[in-house]
């Protein structure tokens, strides 16, 4: 259903160059960034009293990468977290009348889409904590690996150039909301787990038509390429996650949707929490960044974004940093840490909304 090799190909031709540096800046780039991912660890621990389990540094490695390293990463990634889908999809197909034929050539058409929406990604991503990433050394029975965190140095530049902030401060808050990310899944031994079965749950209970699947991709490639879908509204279109047809699919959905929330506004309470005391100019990059955010895109970007549920995201941030803040001035770091007890005290999306009924749930629990 994917060639995934032309995938990486399509996504390396066509991603954008970064921020022009010499070869010496490049080198004290990485230096630096991998001196921040390390510094981060002691920060979030100390700040977030969150100590991972069982894991040791070379478990969860970082990785300073260039855009066309994170496509690479991504792929394998997609790769791995898809197959349940595509092949129920490759099933349907062959099934079909002229299936073989249809595949293989839908094989390469979706490959070239898949990879220009990867091309267009890879310019956007400053920092990605790969949870699923295999192991680098073998564990023991039923201990997973501890995934890696990649940190995408021509992003970081870009980005810090174009808010004009100071570049030590820039990459050391990046570098902080990752490393939380980090901090997250190797602090809280089910939480790989549990994300992994929801999301192959989700997909596995997935009932689309493939050619819907592969309408989809093909409007976000028009959207890339500057032509916009016929019959595409002002909005930019549907969202990929709107596919979702079962009410199965959208309880699982709503359950990720509250995990993704509480994980992404936790990364960013961590980071602007810990700020002050390692971040002298913290405020002023906060304020920029959110400036920035708030100004949007084109609206090619804009189209882009809705597609691929990039606005959500973004909503995610906003809405679980409020959750995270709001538990923690009124239970204290510890008490917002009793969610990492087991999935029963993971929020739900209604509670990321109204922390208020988290911390009174949690109270009758200890009742």
């Amino acid at each position: 259903m994917v060639d995934w090799n032309l995938a990486v190909a399509t996504a390396t031709r066509f991603v954008r160059p970064g921020p022009e540096v010499s070869r010496e800046q490049a080198r004290e780039v990485v230096a630096e960034l991998r001196r921040h991912a390390k510094a981060s660890e002691e920060h979030v621990r100390g700040f977030t009293r969150m100590i991972p389990e069982g894991h040791e540094p070379e478990d969860t490695p970082v990785l300073v990468v260039d855009r066309t390293g994170w496509i690479r990463a991504n792929v394998a990634g997609f790769r791995e977290l898809l197959k349940p889908l595509l092949e129920k999809m490759s099933e349907r197909r062959s099934a079909a009348p002229g299936g073989a034929v249809l595949g293989a050539v839908g094989g390469k058409v979706t490959g070239v889409e898949l990879g220009m929406l990867l091309s267009f990604l890879a310019s956007r991503v400053l920092g990605q904590y790969e949870t699923f990433a295999p192991a680098t050394r073998e564990l023991p029975a039923g201990e997973n690996g501890g995934g890696r965190l990649l940190l995408v140095a021509p992003n970081i530049v870009h980005v810090e150039r174009e808010l004009d902030v100071r570049p030590h401060d820039f990459r050391l808050w990046v570098s902080l909301h990752e490393e939380t990310h980090r901090t997250q899944f190797t602090a809280v031994p089910w939480l790989r787990d549990h994300l992994q079965g929801e999301i192959q749950s989700f997909l596995g209970a997935t009932e689309v038509d493939p050619m819907t699947v592969l309408e989809r991709l093909r409007e976000a490639a028009q959207a890339f390429s500057g032509a916009r879908p016929e019959g595409d509204e002002e909005d930019g279109g549907h969202s990929l996650v709107e596919l979702v047809q079962t009410p199965e699919q959208r309880e699982i959905l709503s359950r990720l949707t509250a995990v993704m929330s509480l994980l992404e506004g936790h990364a960013d309470y961590v980071m602007d929490g810990v700020g002050p005391q390692v971040v002298p100019s913290v405020l002023e990059i906060r304020e920029k960044f959110q400036q920035r955010r708030a100004r949007g895109a084109s609206r090619l970007d804009q189209a882009l974004r809705k597609l691929l549920g990039l606005d959500a995201k973004l909503r995610q941030y906003r809405d679980g940093e409020r959750f995270v803040r709001a538990v923690v001035e009124e239970a204290g770091m510890d008490g917002f840490n009793r969610v990492w007890t087991s999935p029963n005290t993971l929020p739900t999306k209604a509670e990321i909304a109204k922390p208020a009924d988290w911390i009174a749930r949690m109270h009758r629990k200890a009742d």
